[in-house]
């Protein structure tokens, strides 16, 4: 049982002391959005390398830092970098970035993420928001998640994903007319990419796009009583589905061309968001 109270008190209270206000929302940047940050005013940026007991990204794209932001009017916590379980780490390091925003009072949290399209109307590009998670690969992992739990936490939990974000999303994409897929998001641990013959089986069992992060996250931000919700951009076609052979170098391409529009519809649903 981890007591992540006693394991991350300094952490926590470091930033407490840097913090120049209670964050309204946080945004996990996932591939895709890492530049967004470059996009808000910045009130107060930590580096997590100088964070004990921080995790280092290892990934392309995952700067590794927390920024105190503004945009709209509304105050944002943005933690530019995810931290993965294929990278060696453990599931209570994963979920620390959920951990912080609770412990900072944060009510709210978007989560982001690149995903390979299953869902045969999907293409390289596209948006999808999450209409819901399956996590059979996250089986033992979430089940460790009950040495953090607690009967309180039990009785707060909050529907996943949350219908107010997920609405406010939609109107978003409306009002930026941004054509917006939804679907139910795919976990595998990687950091291999999926064979055709997984994706063959998700498929069969519902999943439209297939990714390594953002469930363990949801599912302890709902746990904790955060609203939730969460945003693919479709980097690629899953495997199986073309010839083409998958890497990082072409999720990190594809993520980078749809930029602009993953960034405006999030600054829409920032702006439209009642905090």
């Amino acid at each position: 049982m981890i007591d992540l109270n006693f394991k991350y008190k300094n952490l926590v209270d470091g930033i407490k002391s840097a913090a120049p206000f209670t964050p309204e929302l946080a945004i996990i940047l996932g591939s895709g959005l890492g530049n967004f940050a470059e996009r808000v005013k910045i009130e107060k940026t930590i580096s997590t390398s100088n964070l004990p007991d921080y995790p280092k990204s290892t990934i392309q794209g995952h700067e590794g830092k927390i920024h105190f932001a503004e945009f709209a009017g509304k105050k944002l916590l943005l933690f530019q970098g995810r931290i993965h379980l294929y990278e060696g780490y453990s599931i209570y390091q994963c979920i620390l970035p959920i951990f912080i925003s609770y412990k900072l009072s944060c009510p709210k949290i978007i989560l982001t993420n690149a995903a390979g399209g299953i869902n045969r109307s999907f293409k390289p590009g596209d948006l999808m928001l999450t209409i819901s998670f399956n996590g059979i690969a996250l089986k033992k992992e979430l089940t460790s998640l009950i040495g953090i739990a607690s009967e309180n936490g039990m009785k707060n939990f909050r529907s996943l994903p949350s219908p107010y974000l997920n609405k406010k999303i939609r109107e978003a994409a409306n009002e930026e007319k941004i054509e917006l897929k939804e679907g139910v998001y795919w976990y595998t641990k990687g950091p291999s990419y999926e064979t055709p013959a997984e994706i063959r089986y998700i498929s069969k069992f519902g999943g439209d796009a297939v990714g390594m992060s953002t469930v363990h996250e949801a599912v302890y931000a709902a746990y904790l009583g955060i609203e939730t919700a969460s945003i693919s951009c479709i980097t690629n076609y899953a495997a199986g589905l073309t010839d083409k052979k998958l890497s990082h170098a072409e999720v990190t391409e594809t993520a980078n061309l749809v930029q602009h529009k993953f960034e405006s519809l999030i600054k829409k649903i920032i702006e439209i968001l009642k905090l």
